[in-house]
């Protein structure tokens, strides 16, 4: 058992730099010294490296900074953000810094939409994650979290839909609002208390769903959450959300367990598979669908760690 764990591990290691130093500190705890070099080469070589030389020079990816799905300059820096790019790189710093100042509205959220009158909650979260994570300066965002937890429904989640009447949280808004949410609370001191509180009663909106199934029937809201893919873009699926609750340390809940039996039918010999991808334009193709893949078993091994520990 222990051979075939290291054999894994020794397949994660020949992959991508964003993937080896997640390797390094995630599964073999490794200390600072060994996993910081290779982030640094994210920026230097494979991936990060040729996301970055897509860079244009006023700042943008793909001409847009919403839009076009997914080479946008919002799009490829939540895949940088995920590739786990040092947070103080320069360009990433700078593009963050003008997406923010394109969007940020009167209403202290986020409006890249000229058809909206009124932020769009979704990607106010979004974009609080990428602030929090990159060397934003927090006084120049700091009002989306007000907007965020002014914007939490009576059921504990969000929806992006609720200015026109929705009155039921929505899976896919809740969980890009916890992620920026829980980006800033590991960041910074400011406004704990509020915001482990708006935290604490999404999580309780997730945990009543079971993390995907409906609250009344016990159905599957969605196959589609089921279905391993990456980058999750603002999609919903099992496995993103486990990552969010690994990543902030939340305690472990009998209304997980079903979420976890799902990620663990997906093995293949001790990996996972990208099962699909969310239709759109990519710069390029990091894994094929349909194969076992390095990013789905990292992020997999690493929740049932998580989970097992």
């Amino acid at each position: 058992m222990a051979s075939e764990s290291n054999k894994i591990i020794k397949w994660l290691l020949q992959g991508d730099p964003s993937i080896c130093w997640q390797v390094k500190r995630d599964l073999l705890r490794a200390n600072e010294s060994a996993w910081e070099p290779d982030r640094k080469k994210i920026a230097e070589k494979g991936w990060g490296k040729k996301l970055l030389e897509r860079r244009q020079p006023d700042g943008r990816w793909g001409g847009g900074w919403y839009s076009p799905k997914w080479i946008s300059t919002h799009y490829t820096l939540m895949l940088l953000r995920r590739m786990g790019l040092p947070p103080d790189n320069g360009p990433a710093c700078e593009s963050t810094l003008l997406l923010l100042n394109k969007g940020i509205y009167s209403d202290g959220g986020i409006n890249l939409f000229a058809s909206m009158k009124h932020s769009e909650t979704c990607v106010t979260g979004m974009i609080l994650s990428l602030c929090s994570y990159f060397d934003i300066p927090v006084e120049k965002y700091e009002s989306l979290i007000d907007f965020l937890i002014e914007q939490q429904m009576a059921d504990g989640g969000w929806n992006c839909e609720s200015f026109r009447g929705a009155r039921h949280s929505s899976m896919h808004t809740t969980l890009s609002v916890l992620e920026g949410l829980w980006e800033f609370e590991k960041e910074f001191d400011l406004k704990k208390d509020p915001i482990r509180h708006a935290r604490l009663r999404a999580h309780d909106f997730l945990l009543a769903h079971r993390l995907y199934k409906s609250d009344r029937t016990g159905r599957i809201i969605d196959p589609k959450w089921t279905r391993l893919s990456f980058p999750p873009r603002w999609r919903y699926d099992i496995l993103r959300v486990l990552e969010y609750f690994r990543d902030c340390r939340a305690q472990k809940d009998e209304r997980m367990t079903d979420a976890i039996g799902v990620l663990l039918s997906k093995e293949k010999d001790g990996r996972w598979p990208l099962q699909s991808n969310h239709a759109g334009r990519v710069f390029f193709e990091m894994e094929k669908p349909g194969e076992v893949g390095r990013w789905n078993t990292l992020r997999a091994l690493r929740v049932l760690n998580w989970w097992g520990a």
